[in-house]
This record gives C-alpha cells, sequence and structure tokens, in this order.
C-alpha cells in the first residue's frame, strides 16, 4: 500500500526503500498481478515535464521507486526525511535474489542479444536456483500486432511472473503501461541495468553514486550519446526543482 503521494515537477515518486519495493513485487508476482513498476531519475522526470501523456503513463504506475539522488533530496526536502535511493541496478539484484528464495520463475525482455545474454548469465552466477522462464531482446523497430501479440502469449504461458523489461526511458515505461492488464507479471523497467550487470558498460564508483554524480560519470563514458540529454534536462531540472520548493515554501507560510 502507498502512503500520502509525493509530486516532483508533476510527476509522483513514490516513498520507499529496497525492502518495501521488494516485498510488494513479491506479493503482486506470488498473486499473478500484472503490475507496472518504474524507477525514475531526472531523465524520467523531464520527460514526464515534457509530455503530459507520458506524465501520465508514469503517474499511473503500481509503483515509482526514486532510482536518482536529485530525486531523493527533492524527497527529503517534501518531507520524507529518511528517503534513501532505490535504484534500478540494485533493485534488479534484490528482486532477482527474492524471486530465487521463493521459487517465483522471472522474465527477461529487452536490452540487446549481448545484453540479455549477459544479464541472464550474471543473474544466475549470483543466484544459482533463480529460474529464468522467458527471454527476448527485441529489435529496435516497433513490433507488429501480431508479433507483440505473440510476444505477450509467449510471456504468459512461460509462467514469468516477474518482467525485467529493458528498453531505455521513455520507451520502456511507455510499453509497461501499454502492456498492464496484457501480461500477468509484474513489469519493472529497469533499462541500463541490462548493460551495467551484463558487463558492457562500467557503473559509476559508489561515491559519485551518493553525490549525484553518476550522470557525469555516465557522460565521460559515453560523450557522444548522452551529451545532448544531460545538457538539455540537468540545467532545466534544478531550475524547476527550486521553483517547486520556493513556491511551496511560499504556500506553507
Amino acid at each position: 500500500m502507498r502512503g500520502k503521494d509525493h509530486f516532483i515537477l508533476g510527476m509522483r515518486v513514490d516513498a520507499t526503500s529496497y525492502s518495501m519495493a521488494t516485498q510488494q513485487v513479491l506479493d503482486w508476482a506470488r498473486a499473478g498481478q500484472s503490475r507496472c513498476v518504474c524507477v525514475a531519475n531526472v531523465h524520467v522526470v523531464m520527460e514526464a515535464h515534457d509530455d503530459p501523456a507520458f506524465r501520465a503513463y508514469i503517474n499511473a504506475a503500481d509503483l515509482i521507486t526514486p532510482d536518482g539522488m536529485p530525486l531523493v533530496w527533492m524527497l527529503r526536502r517534501l518531507g520524507v526525511r529518511d528517503q534513501q535511493r532505490v535504484y534500478g541496478p540494485e533493485l534488479t539484484l534484490w528482486v532477482a535474489k527474492a524471486a530465487t528464495q521463493a521459487g517465483l520463475p522471472i522474465g527477461l525482455y529487452g536490452g540487446s542479444p549481448q545484453a540479455n545474454d549477459g544479464l541472464a548469465r550474471s543473474l544466475q552466477e549470483h543466484f544459482p536456483g533463480l529460474r529464468i522462464a522467458y527471454r527476448y531482446s527485441p529489435p529496435f523497430r516497433p513490433l507488429s500486432d501480431k508479433e507483440d501479440a505473440q510476444v505477450v502469449d509467449a510471456i504468459n504461458t512461460s509462467g514469468t511472473r516477474i518482467l525485467l523489461v529493458g528498453l531505455g526511458c521513455p520507451k520502456q515505461e511507455r510499453w509497461m503501461a501499454e502492456h498492464r492488464g496484457l501480461i500477468a507479471a509484474v513489469m519493472l523497467g529497469i533499462g541500463a541495468a541490462f548493460d551495467f550487470h551484463s558487463g558492457l558498460k562500467p557503473q559509476a564508483p559508489y561515491w559519485m553514486q551518493q553525490a549525484g554524480l553518476e550522470w557525469l560519470f555516465r557522460l565521460i563514458n559515453e560523450p557522444r550519446r548522452l551529451w545532448r540529454r544531460y545538457l538539455y534536462y540537468n540545467p532545466r531540472f534544478v531550475w524547476l526543482a527550486l521553483l517547486q520548493l520556493i513556491r511551496d515554501s511560499f504556500e506553507k507560510n
């Protein structure tokens, strides 16, 4: 059950933790429910800010975790004083461990073939009893209606109860929202975790993650792909978040 809703630039972000989020995913998975879990960072917030339709997709999700440290800091300023980061790649490990212990099959949808294979291999090395019932690395083009129906049928037939989705923002969030109610599993959008856990891309050192500098590490490693995103989104987020805090302060007084 969610407590009070908190909004950052109009997008809901839930006060939760690794243990709470994992337990909720497990409860839904045991019940065979179709659910949607988003892990949100500045990129997700700004996509939602700029696109009302995308914001509606996100705000309708069953759980939205604060994946980025700027969102953690905002939640603390909004009254969730003990909020910690619930980072997608780390949440992946928590959920995989819990699924292994509970005997719940998981599936992997997304990533390149190399990332999908690498993630499967990494998870089974960490959790030898983990059951991976379904794996698919979709093409970059949109699937036809027939192909999509085949994917849905394959996932449901496999018995998958937790589906790790790695299509990148905003594609994965839209995909999960559009398949909610069709796929009988908890869909967890983990994005770059496919590349990180497969070893295809390095993760930022822990101190940079905690300092909110993961974006800088990723920019240094992938400047040609990411410079436009960070130049466009990050400064705007800082300014708009500051305006929200000022406005909220005036409204309280």
